[in-house]
C-alpha cells in the first residue's frame, strides 16, 4: 500500500474542484454565448478595467501568454473586445471591451452571481471558513 494517497493530496483535491467548478460555469456562459474559458477570463478580467495589455491578463489569471492572445484575438473576431498598441510602448497590445463585449458581461454577471451563491448554499456554514482559507493561500507566493 503506497504511503501517498492522491485522493486525499490537498493540490490534487483543489485541481479537481477549480476544474469541476469551471466547467459547471463555462457551461452556462457558452452555451448562451459561445465563449471559451479562456475567453470568458479575459472578457472577466476586461470588465474590471479600462484597458489593459496582454502580459497584465497573463500574469493576473495565470494563462500562458500565447494562450491570451489566442482568447484575445477570437474575442476580437466576435466583436467583444478591441485591440490597440499602447502609445508609451509599441510592444504593448492593450485590450478593452467593445458595447457588444460590456453588454455580454452584463448578462454574464448575474449568472455568476447565481452560480457562486449556489456554492456558497452548498458550503453551508462552512462558506466563511473556506473564503478565508481560500483568500490566505491566494495570497501566498
Amino acid at each position: 500500500m503506497p504511503e501517498f494517497e492522491l485522493d486525499t493530496f490537498l493540490p490534487y483535491q483543489l485541481a479537481i474542484l477549480a476544474d469541476r467548478m469551471s466547467r459547471q460555469f463555462s457551461a452556462l456562459y457558452n452555451q448562451k454565448f459561445g465563449i471559451s474559458v479562456s475567453e470568458w477570463r479575459v472578457v472577466a478580467h476586461l470588465s474590471q478595467e479600462e484597458a489593459v495589455s496582454v502580459r497584465e491578463i497573463h500574469r493576473k489569471v495565470d494563462m500562458d501568454k500565447s494562450k491570451v492572445s489566442r482568447a484575445a484575438a477570437r474575442l476580437e473576431r466576435a466583436g467583444y473586445i478591441t485591440k490597440k498598441t499602447n502609445p508609451g510602448d509599441k510592444r504593448l497590445v492593450e485590450l478593452s471591451l467593445t458595447e457588444k463585449g460590456q453588454a455580454m458581461m452584463a448578462k454574464i454577471t448575474p449568472m455568476a452571481r447565481a452560480y457562486e451563491q449556489e456554492v456558497l448554499r452548498i458550503l453551508g456554514p462552512h462558506a466563511t471558513c473556506f473564503r478565508d482559507a481560500l483568500e490566505h493561500l491566494l495570497r501566498q507566493e
